[in-house]
């Protein structure tokens, strides 16, 4: 019987103002990749994620992204060192581990967020930084990345345990990569499209491009955004729709 990881990206308000449902999520996710203060968040949100998440009994990742909030970290940002990566991404991870052990709970992923993610899924020096990082941190951490990418290798290079990943929300270019959010379409809003999509996806091992090009996928994992206003429709319709295909929902070991 097939077994899907479903994730989320939660904890990704700043002070008083809040995104999305996150509360809500946490039902129906397996896993939570909470936003570590560059892109969004904060202590208190982080630590109040991760004590949500806790008492749900779903999984707690980081999700560190570049360092910056008014771009929600989605813009592209050039120019650091291998040694200033590593240090945004460690020290990222270590904040979400403390404010996780004020609640007794434990850090077990690590998912890059927006342009870092997306960026590195194509350049091998990044890639490498961010791998680096994580392993640095704490070997053990489970490394999410999308598949066919340059981070990926990156991770298996570095002896990472890989966890792939695949999009319930967002469509994809022919090489395997995310479709860019500035084109019409890229962002799925329809939560039944989407749920037959992942069904198809998990079950055949492969998604189609945007231009229709069959791109082989082995998921581990599959998320679903939490900042559009059908999140919690979608997640709660692929849920169900995997369950009755016969998959099994539950959180990457």
């Amino acid at each position: 019987m097939p077994t899907i990881d479903l994730n989320c990206d939660l904890g990704e308000g700043y002070g008083a103002w809040t995104m999305g449902d996150d509360r809500a999520m946490l039902g129906i996710v397996t896993s939570a990749n909470i936003a570590c203060g560059f892109h969004a968040g904060d202590p208190s949100i982080m630590a109040e994620t991760a004590r949500l998440a806790g008492e749900k009994g779903v999984r707690i990742g980081a999700h560190p992204g570049f360092e910056d909030r008014a771009g929600f970290g989605r813009r592209i940002i050039r120019g650091l060192s291998a040694r200033e990566v590593e240090g945004l991404v460690a020290y990222q991870i270590g904040a979400l581990q403390a404010c996780a052990a004020l609640s007794g709970q434990r850090v077990t992923h690590v998912k890059p967020h927006g342009a870092l993610y997306n960026m590195a899924a194509v350049e091998e020096d990044l890639a490498v930084s961010i791998a680096r990082a994580v392993k640095a941190v704490d070997p053990a951490l489970l490394f999410v990345v999308p598949p066919l990418s340059a981070i990926e290798r990156a991770g298996e290079a570095a002896g990472l345990h890989v966890a792939r990943e695949a999009f319930a929300d967002r469509t994809y270019e022919d090489d395997g990569t995310l479709t860019p959010r500035n084109v019409a379409g890229s962002v799925i809003h329809d939560p039944d499209a989407a749920a037959e999509r992942v069904v198809r996806m998990v079950l055949e091992g492969a998604v189609h491009s945007r231009h229709g090009t069959r791109l082989p996928i082995t998921a581990d994992t599959v998320c679903v955004h939490g900042d559009t206003p059908t999140a919690v429709a979608m997640a709660a319709t692929v849920r169900r729709a995997l369950e009755a295909a016969g998959v099994t929902v539950r959180a990457l070991a």
